[in-house]
């Protein structure tokens, strides 16, 4: 009887510890948290340090986060959103949400990187990806592809992060000009899918001749499939840059832990799992260097309005973007 009461008052006092394991959940978007996204893997290294239980929420494509935080306001469960880029972060910063991280991070960027709200933790560039075998001219510029009878899959701006960055695209490059290029455009455009990866399933199964991704996207195909059918079109006007950031929510009731994850997320642990799972430039190179196939496609000419020329922008873009379309 005594050791069964010993077991029993063992068994009590180990339920407050398990109850106890600290919780941290970071909102993200839908691919970052597929068995072939980086989430798994991030997961998996972070809890191994952190003694804590680590959960991703996906919620969408990169934009629909915002929304998603907007809506929930301080009630929000998540303790860090993942997943917004610069097109979004003053829009973000406005909310009052977020809270500063306090950090000084050296990061290896094209471009110079300050925010006292959000950190980086990948990059890229925005492009055109096609089948070497179906289309054997790839357009070289917005006009070129207008002009031809290709047909391309995008993303909705409103709720996808690439697709918000075509629309900042087509404005950087060209101005006054940007309904012109949408009015061209407009013929076409297959169908707008609400996030990225319905898009790239439609461009794979043959719906379209190109989706609009990134510049890496075939190094995905070179690598995991071993396939060098798949290319990007270089734009003669430049490719514009998407920067993805992290930022901490001012409401998380675990700082230390979201503070925790930032300081990791800019490690070699994180860092190194990002090119062959994300697809994407890492924030900081990892000691390994670049896979193959990141070097092949790389633009002459970088384009990247700052987070409140993208703010300022947007609505104009988006209008411009909507009259185009319901032509």
């Amino acid at each position: 009887m005594q050791k069964q009461l010993l077991a029993a008052g063992l068994l009590f006092n180990a339920l407050p510890a398990l109850a106890e394991t600290p919780v941290l959940t970071v909102l993200t978007y839908d691919s970052f948290t597929s068995e072939w996204g980086p989430g798994p893997a991030i997961e998996k290294a972070f809890e191994a340090s952190c003694a804590c239980d680590l959960q991703f929420i996906p919620s969408g494509d990169g934009a629909a986060l915002l929304a998603r935080v907007q809506l929930e306001g301080a009630a929000s469960d998540a303790d860090i959103v993942l997943g917004l880029d610069t097109s979004l972060t003053s829009a973000a910063a406005a909310t009052q949400l977020f809270a500063p991280h306090g950090k000084n991070p050296t990061v290896n960027l094209p471009v110079e990187f300050t925010d006292p709200l959000f950190l980086p933790f990948d990059w890229g560039w925005f492009a055109f990806v096609f089948d070497k075998t179906k289309t054997a001219e790839a357009p070289k510029s917005f006009e070129s592809l207008a002009a031809s009878d290709l047909k391309i899959v995008i993303q909705d701006p409103r709720s996808s992060t690439p697709g918000l960055g075509l629309l900042l695209w087509v404005k950087a490059a060209y101005g006054d000009r940007a309904p012109e290029i949408w009015t061209a455009l407009a013929d076409n455009i297959v169908t707008v899918t609400p996030g990225w990866s319905e898009a790239y399933g439609l461009f794979l199964e043959g719906e379209a001749d190109m989706v609009l991704s990134y510049t890496t996207s075939p190094a995905y195909h070179l690598i995991a499939e071993s396939d060098d059918t798949k290319s990007a079109a270089i734009f003669d006007e430049g490719h514009y840059m998407q920067i993805e950031v992290a930022g901490k929510l001012a409401a998380t009731d675990q700082p230390e832990l979201a503070d925790k994850f930032l300081d990791f997320m800019l490690t070699e642990a994180f860092q190194s799992v990002i090119p062959q799972t994300n697809w994407m430039y890492p924030a900081v190179t990892p000691a390994v260097g670049l896979p193959e196939g990141f070097d092949t496609f790389k633009p002459a000419k970088s384009l990247l309005l700052g987070p409140e020329d993208a703010l300022a922008t947007r609505h104009a873009a988006l209008g411009e973007w909507q009259a185009a379309l319901a032509r």
